[in-house]
C-alpha cells in the first residue's frame, strides 16, 4: 500500500516555485509529440488528488483490477469506519468496571444526572456516592442550586448517557466512551484529508485508538474528552471548509488555450468566497468547545487566525501579489463572523436549562443575582438573566485564577510530553494474590498516553516543526497549530494546579505528527502511473531499498506502540495484577 510522504508534496500554501509558463517554441514542440517533464499544476497546487495503491500491491494480492477499483473507493470510509469499530469494542469493553466513582467524576456525573432531571446542577451531600452505587434510585437530586465551575455542555452530554442507561458507572461513562469511538472515526478521516492518503488517516486514528490516555479519558466521566471531541471536530469542518475555498478558486481561474489552469491577479485578489457552511460549523464547534471548558477559547483564537493563512495562502497560490492585503479586504470580516459570533451565541444557548428555570426554591446557582444583591448600577438596562450570567462567569474566573492548592497528582505542563506525572484515577489493593510475592494484587485505573506513543511524539513534533519552519510545508503548521493551542496557554497558569490529563486535548495532534514522521520514514510512492506503463518511467532500485528500509522501520515503531498499549492494558483498566507485575510497569519513580 503505497502513503504520502511529507517529501512527497510541498506545502502549496507556503512560497513553493512554481513552474515556468510555456513558451511560444515548447508550445509548438507539442504539436510534434513533444511531452514536457510532467508538473504539478496549479489545480492540484490548489486542491491535490488523493493517493491511490499502486497495482502492484493488487497484483501480489492477487486481486482483480475491478475488484481492486471497488476496495480503494470503499477504503475512503470503509478503513476508517473498521478502525473505529475496533476503538469501540475496546473502549466498550468492560466499560463499568470499576464499580466505582472514580476520580473526579464524583462531581460530573451527579452534576450530569441533576442537569438531565431539573436544568441545572444541585449541591449534593457529601458522601453521598456509595449510596448512588448501591441504589441510585434512593438518592434524590437535591434542589438547593451547586456551585459548579465549568460550563454545562460536557455535563448534559454524559447526563445524556445516564438518562439512557441510569445513574450508574456504566451509565455516566456511556456517552464519553461513545464520542472517545468518534474522534477515532474522525481523526481517520482528518488525517486522510490532510495527508491525502487514506492508509496514513487510518494509521493515525489506529495510533489515537491505542493511545493509552484518550483510551481512559473515554472511559471516564470527566468533560477533558467531550472538550477534546469539539476541537478536533472544529478542525476537521476548518479542513473542509479550506479545500471548499480552494475548489471554489480553481473554479474561477482562467484555462488557457491548453486546458491548463492559470493564476491570475484579479481574481485571486477580489474573489469574493461567499457562504462557508463548514467555517460555521467550525464556530457552533469551537462555541460547544468552550462550553464544555473555558480552554477552548485559546483554542479558537488560534484556529481562527489559522483559517485566515490558509485563505492568504490559497489566494497567493491563486496569484495574488498582496495575498495578506486581499485577505484583510475580503475573507478576515467573513470569517470572524462565521466564528466568533457563533461561538458565542452557542456558548449562550448551552446555558439554557439555567436561564429558564428560574422558580423560587427550583433556579440555579446564582440565577436570581442580578434582582438580590446586584441591584442598581449601569448594566440594569440588560435582562437579569444575562447580569447574572455575566456575575456567574466572573465568580468562575476568579476561583480558576486562584486555584493553588496542591494535589498529589498535580504537574508542570513541561512534563506532559514526557508523561512525567500520571494521575490515578483508582486504586485498589487485594490481598491473598497467590500468583505474587507479595501476596497482594494491585488493581489501578493511571491516567497516562502509551509510553513509546509519546516518546517518538517527541521526536515527531521537532520533525513538524521543521517541516513547518524550513519547508513551508501548511500540513506541519497546522498539527503544530493543534498541539501549541491545546498545550501553550496551561504555562500561563504555571502556579494553579493542573493534571496531565488535559493534555487529552491535544492528544490527537501528537497522533498525527507520529503519522507524518511514518510517511516520512516511508518515503514517497513509487510512479507505477501512465508513464510508468508506456515505459516512460524506470523503476529505481535504490528507492525500492529506501522504502522497503522505511517501511520496516515504521512497522516496527507502530508494533512497538501497539504492544506497548497491550502491556499497559491492565492499568488502563483496572484489571487486577500482581503487585509485582504492577510495579514493572512503574517505570519512572513519579508514576507511582
Amino acid at each position: 500500500m503505497t502513503s504520502t510522504a511529507p517529501e512527497a508534496r510541498q506545502g502549496e500554501d507556503a512560497g513553493e516555485q512554481h513552474g515556468p509558463e510555456p513558451t511560444s517554441w515548447q508550445r509548438r514542440l507539442r504539436r510534434f509529440g513533444h511531452a514536457p517533464r510532467p508538473g504539478i499544476g496549479l489545480r492540484e497546487r490548489l486542491v491535490p488528488p488523493y493517493t491511490r495503491p499502486g497495482r502492484q500491491l493488487w497484483a501480489v494480492l492477487g486481486v482483480p483490477p475491478l475488484l481492486a477499483d471497488r476496495l480503494v473507493r470503499w477504503s475512503a470510509w470503509g478503513g476508517p469506519l473498521l478502525v473505529a469499530a475496533v476503538a469501540g469494542v475496546l473502549r466498550f469493553w468492560k466499560l463499568g468496571s470499576p464499580h466505582a466513582v472514580i476520580f473526579d467524576e464524583t462531581y460530573y456525573a451527579k452534576d450530569s444526572w441533576a442537569l438531565i432531571k431539573q436544568g441545572y446542577e444541585g449541591a449534593w451531600p457529601k458522601d453521598v456516592d456509595k449510596l448512588i452505587l448501591n441504589d441510585p434510585s434512593q438518592v434524590p437530586v437535591p434542589t438547593d442550586p451547586g456551585y459548579v465551575v465549568h460550563p454545562p455542555v460536557g455535563k448534559w452530554i454524559i447526563g445524556i448517557g445516564e438518562q439512557m442507561f441510569g445513574f450508574t458507572p456504566f451509565g455516566w461513562r456511556f456517552m464519553v466512551a461513545v464520542l472517545g469511538t468518534l474522534s477515532v472515526l474522525m481523526l481517520c478521516r482528518i488525517g486522510r484529508r490532510l495527508f491525502r492518503s487514506t492508509f496514513l488517516g487510518c494509521l493515525a486514528g489506529a495510533l489515537l485508538a491505542v493511545d493509552g490516555l484518550h483510551f481512559v479519558m473515554s472511559r471516564t466521566a470527566l468533560l477533558d474528552l467531550v472538550l477534546m471531541f469539539f476541537v478536533l471536530a472544529a478542525f476537521g469542518c476548518l479542513l473542509i471548509d479550506r479545500d471548499w475555498a480552494r475548489r471554489r478558486l480553481a473554479a474561477v481561474l482562467p484555462v488557457d488555450e491548453e486546458g491548463v489552469l492559470r493564476p491570475d491577479v484579479r481574481v485571486a485578489e477580489n474573489l469574493r468566497l461567499g457562504w462557508r457552511p463548514w467555517r460555521i460549523a467550525a464556530g457552533v464547534s469551537l462555541g460547544l468547545a468552550a462550553a464544555t471548558k473555558w480552554n477552548g477559547l485559546y483554542i479558537m483564537v488560534a484556529f481562527g487566525l489559522m483559517t485566515v493563512l490558509w485563505d492568504a495562502g490559497a489566494r497567493r497560490t491563486a496569484g495574488a501579489v498582496r495575498p495578506y492585503t486581499a485577505v484583510l479586504r475580503r475573507d478576515v470580516l467573513p470569517a470572524f463572523v462565521s466564528v466568533v459570533p457563533v461561538a458565542v451565541v452557542t456558548y449562550v444557548a448551552s446555558w439554557t436549562g439555567w436561564i429558564v428555570r428560574n422558580s423560587p426554591g427550583h433556579r440555579g446557582y446564582y440565577r436570581d443575582w442580578a434582582a438580590t444583591d446586584g441591584k442598581g448600577g449601569s448594566w440594569t438596562w440588560l435582562p437579569d438573566w444575562l447580569r447574572s450570567l455575566w456575575h456567574y462567569e466572573n465568580q468562575v474566573y476568579d476561583f480558576h485564577v486562584h486555584l493553588t492548592s496542591g494535589h498529589t497528582y498535580q504537574s508542570n505542563p513541561w512534563s506532559w510530553i514526557v508523561l512525567g506525572r500520571p494521575v490515578s484515577y483508582f486504586y485498589e489493593e487485594q490481598n491473598g494474590c497467590t500468583t505474587s510475592s507479595t501476596g497482594k494484587c494491585a488493581r489501578e485505573v493511571l491516567a497516562i498516553g502509551t509510553p513509546l506513543l509519546w516518546w517518538a511524539a517527541c521526536f515527531a513534533l521537532v520533525y513538524v516543526l521543521w517541516r513547518w519552519i524550513f519547508r513551508r510545508d501548511w500540513r506541519a503548521g497546522a498539527i503544530a497549530c493543534g498541539v501549541a493551542a491545546g498545550w501553550v496557554p496551561w504555562f500561563l497558569y504555571q502556579e494553579r494546579t493542573i493534571f496531565l490529563f488535559y493534555a487529552v486535548v491535544f492528544v490527537p495532534f501528537l497522533c498525527l505528527a507520529v503519522t507524518m514522521m511514518i510517511g516520512a520514514m516511508l518515503g514517497p510512492a513509487a510512479d507505477t502511473g501512465p508513464r510508468y506503463e508506456l515505459g516512460l518511467a524506470k523503476p529505481d532500485p535504490s528507492g525500492e531499498r529506501r522504502r522497503t528500509l522505511g517501511a520496516v522501520a515504521a512497522g516496527v515503531l507502530v508494533l512497538l506502540i501497539i504492544w506497548n498499549f497491550i502491556y499497559f492494558w491492565p492499568l488502563y483498566t483496572g484489571t487486577p495484577i500482581p503487585e509485582d507485575a504492577w510495579r514493572d510497569r512503574m517505570w519512572l519513580d513519579t508514576w507511582i
